[in-house]
């Protein structure tokens, strides 16, 4: 029963990584790349994000945020 086990152990791991050579394990979800540019329409300096996002969704982009030493807003989308 002792030795049993130890093959049992390894027997399991080796389907594991059978199963993960064959794609059938988890699957990977791959993140989508994000684009920035410079808002157009903002302006001043980015103080709030919030403020920062609304604009970018009137301008046709997901999200925005404030960023850098000069404090732009930068809008941001999935390439």
């Amino acid at each position: 029963m002792a030795r049993s086990l130890p093959q049992l152990v390894s027997s399991i791991f080796l389907l594991f990584l059978l199963l993960l050579a064959t794609g059938m394990g988890p699957r990977m979800v791959a993140e989508a790349r994000m684009c920035e540019s410079a808002s157009q329409r903002f302006r001043g300096i980015c103080v709030r994000s919030s403020n920062c996002a609304s604009v970018c969704q009137s301008e046709g982009f997901a999200d925005g945020h404030c960023r850098g030493f000069r404090r732009r807003c930068l809008c941001r989308k999935q390439c």
